[in-house]
């Protein structure tokens, strides 16, 4: 007997050698994965404090690696927004993280050590053990190279917009004193041929200061006007705005909110631009005969509104990119080809500078519901 329990003692003593061998190798591979990934990287404890960096992470920001390790994150790396104000460490990636259990993602700017500023794009990790969060990894890109091509973009978009103004102004111009008869009677056939050109000529307009408007938004200059607004007038006047083309497709529009919704202080002509995009966008994608409902409702500080529709659709794998510059959904485009790509862009620029929230709901053939939560000012007058 004594024999077999010695025999078992050495099996135990054996399989617990292989287990710890185990170990030490995927430990070693562990870190030389960590070790070689081609981004910063970085895990920190529960606290946020850095335990681990890599060597990319350190030539990037310019630190040594004592000056990182078991400090703080989001105060030994400052990081910047757009506008290069610092993000508030409950802003930050990796606070995020810790408080919803989610990984994050998000542009900033680190300040290096040298004061330099380096365009990062975030994406930070929860590393969760037992159901509980004990640390996290962030891995941040340089998109330097990015954010140049996308500015020398913006500069020629910018551009050629404002050199396209003139010649199509000479168009529009002499093509509407043509359909006037200020050269004579015109035929059927001539007539129909103008109108085509006007109408051209008006969408052309109106997608130049559409560009202008990104332009401007994305260089930081648009101007920002607040006062207070009669939210129902406004949109009300958007849906008169729109009505001749719901009413070609027999789109019935409704509108539900309130008796007395809240003063809003806002800059009406931004407001504007996104109801009207969001408001045209349903009547556009939703088939003939089809719904569009308009609410208005006040939830936790904020106004929001919202329109769904009986539309087309977005399709789920394409949702991540709906808000993006000149996309367009194969399944609508097919139905509408006269569209851009580019009012959901500006919508959600907008809602930026207006300090809002834009989002969506949708399913395909089934229908959209776009939603846009602006804060509520208080009144001060």
């Amino acid at each position: 007997m004594q024999q077999e329990d010695h025999y078992d003692l050495i099996t135990v003593i054996k399989q617990l050698q292989e287990s710890a061998k185990e170990t030490v190798e995927e430990r070693i591979k562990a870190e030389a994965l960590f070790t070689s990934i081609g981004d910063g990287a970085m895990v920190t404890d529960e606290k946020g404090r850095v335990t681990k960096v890599n060597k990319t992470a350190l030539e990037l920001l310019g630190f040594s690696r004592k000056e990182l390790m078991g400090k703080w994150f989001p105060g030994a790396v400052v990081a910047l927004n757009s506008e290069g104000e610092p993000i508030e460490a409950m802003e930050r990636p990796l606070t995020l993280v810790f408080l919803s259990g989610k990984t994050v993602s998000q542009k900033a700017r680190y300040v290096k050590k040298d004061g330099g500023q380096l365009p990062v794009y975030i994406t930070v990790s929860p590393i969760v053990l037992e159901d509980k969060p004990i640390g996290a990894i962030e891995v941040f890109r340089d998109i330097s190279r990015e954010d140049e091509i996308d500015r020398l973009k913006s500069e020629f978009i910018s551009t050629a917009s404002h050199q396209l103004r003139t010649p199509l102004s000479a168009i529009n111009t002499y093509a509407n004193m043509l359909s006037g008869g200020f050269q004579g009677e015109l035929t059927k056939g001539q007539e129909k041929y103008l109108n085509i050109i006007i109408k051209a000529s008006a969408r052309m307009n109106e997608l130049i200061s559409t560009l202008l408007d990104i332009s401007r938004i994305e260089a930081g200059k648009i101007s920002h006007n607040p006062e207070k607004i009669d939210i129902l007038a406004l949109i009300n006047g958007i849906i008169t705005e729109q009505k001749r083309m719901a009413e070609i497709k027999k789109i019935k529009i409704t509108v539900q909110h309130k008796k007395n919704l809240p003063v809003v202080i806002s800059d009406p002509l931004l407001l504007g631009e996104i109801y009207s995009n969001l408001i045209s966008n349903a009547i556009k994608y939703t088939p003939k005969k089809g719904r569009v409902d308009i609410e208005l409702k006040v939830s936790q500080n904020e106004l929001i509104f919202s329109v769904k529709d009986t539309g087309y659709g977005i399709p789920a794998a394409l949702h991540n990119r709906i808000f993006t510059k000149f996309f367009r959904a194969e399944n609508a485009a097919r139905h509408e080809t006269t569209g851009t790509g580019l009012g959901l862009y500006l919508a959600w620029q907008i809602a930026e500078v207006l300090g809002g929230r834009l989002w969506f709901k949708s399913r395909e053939n089934v229908g959209s519901t776009f939603y846009f939560a602006l804060p509520i000012e208080a009144d001060s007058t």
